[in-house]
C-alpha cells in the first residue's frame, strides 16, 4: 500500500507539471523556452541546498553516471519544450508516453528482466486509453521536427527512469542530475528570447522546486521497488490525472470520453501490476 500512495503522488507531481505549463505558456504567454530553464534552475536551487543542509554532497565526479543521467534529463526538458513550440497537445502525450513504454520495455529486455504477459496486456490496454484520450478528432497538424522532438523527449525521459532504478541516495541524484543539466538547458537561451512574465515565472518555479525537483527525487527513490515495465506503465496514468488536473484548476470539460479513456487506463495499470497468482 506505501508503495502505491508513493507512486500515486508521484504520478500527480508528473501531471501537475503538464497543467502548470500549460498555465504558465498557455494562459500567461510564457515562452516554453523560458519555462524549461526557469524550471531547470529552480529544481536544481532547491535541491542542492536541501542536499547541503543535510551536510551531503553531490556526485559530480561521477561523470559516467552524469553523462547517462543529466544527459538524458536534459534530452527530456529540451525535447519537451521544443516539441510543444507547434506540436498538438494531445498527439504530443500519445508520442511521449508511448515512447516511454517502448524505451522502458526495451531497457528491460536488454537488462533480461522477466516480462510476464499479464503486464503486455495490461500495457497494451492503458496506451489504447492514453490513445483514446489524446487523439484529435478531424484534422490535426503533424509537424515532423516538433514530433522528432518529442520522440528524443520521450526516449530521454525513459532513459532517465531506467538510471534511477540503482539510486542509492535519490535526493543528491537528482539535485546533480539537475545541476549539470542546467548549461545544456541553458543552450534555450539562442532559440528564442528569454521572458518571463510574473505569473508564468512563479508557476516555472513551482514546477521546477517542487512537481519536477521533488517529485523525481521521489520516484528515484521508489523506481527499485516498480521495476522497469511497472514504472513504464504507471506512468500511463499521469496524462489522465493531468487531463482532471485540468478539468479542476482550467475548468477544461470533462466529458465521457475522458471517463471511458480513464477507466481503460487504470484497468490496464490495474492489470500489470496484479500478481501472478
Amino acid at each position: 500500500m506505501r508503495l502505491f500512495l508513493l507512486t500515486a503522488l508521484t504520478m500527480t507531481a508528473f501531471a501537475a507539471n503538464s497543467v502548470l505549463n500549460r498555465m504558465a505558456v498557455g494562459h500567461y504567454g510564457m515562452p516554453p523556452e523560458s519555462f524549461a530553464i526557469v524550471r531547470a534552475l529552480s529544481g536544481a536551487l532547491v535541491l542542492w541546498t536541501l542536499v547541503a543542509l543535510r551536510g551531503g554532497r553531490l556526485p559530480l565526479l561521477d561523470w559516467s553516471g552524469r553523462l547517462i543521467g543529466a544527459g538524458a534529463l536534459s534530452l527530456y526538458l529540451v525535447g519537451f519544450s521544443l516539441a510543444y513550440g507547434r506540436l498538438d497537445a494531445g498527439i504530443g502525450a500519445l508520442i511521449l508516453f508511448g515512447g516511454v513504454q517502448l524505451t522502458m520495455f526495451g531497457g528491460a529486455l536488454i537488462g533480461g528482466e522477466t516480462i510476464p504477459p499479464r503486464r503486455w496486456i495490461g500495457a497494451g490496454v492503458s496506451l489504447s486509453g492514453l490513445a483514446y484520450l489524446v487523439w484529435p478528432r478531424g484534422a490535426a497538424d503533424y509537424p515532423g521536427l516538433q514530433i522528432g522532438f518529442m520522440a528524443a523527449a520521450a526516449f530521454g525521459w525513459g532513459v532517465y527512469s531506467l538510471k534511477g532504478r540503482g539510486a542509492k541516495d535519490p535526493l543528491a541524484l537528482t539535485a546533480a542530475n539537475f545541476v549539470v543539466s542546467l548549461p545544456i538547458v541553458a543552450l534555450l537561451l539562442f532559440v528564442a528570447p528569454f521572458e518571463t512574465p510574473a505569473s508564468g515565472t512563479a508557476l516555472a518555479i513551482l514546477s521546477g522546486a517542487v512537481t519536477s525537483g521533488l517529485g523525481y527525487a521521489l520516484w528515484y527513490a521508489i523506481l527499485p521497488s516498480l521495476g522497469a515495465t511497472r514504472a513504464a506503465v504507471a506512468q500511463l496514468s499521469a496524462p489522465v490525472i493531468a487531463a482532471l488536473g485540468g478539468a479542476l484548476v482550467l475548468s477544461e470539460p470533462v466529458g465521457a470520453k475522458l471517463v471511458i479513456a480513464s477507466v481503460l487506463v487504470l484497468g490496464g495499470i490495474g492489470i500489470s501490476l496484479m500478481p501472478e497468482r
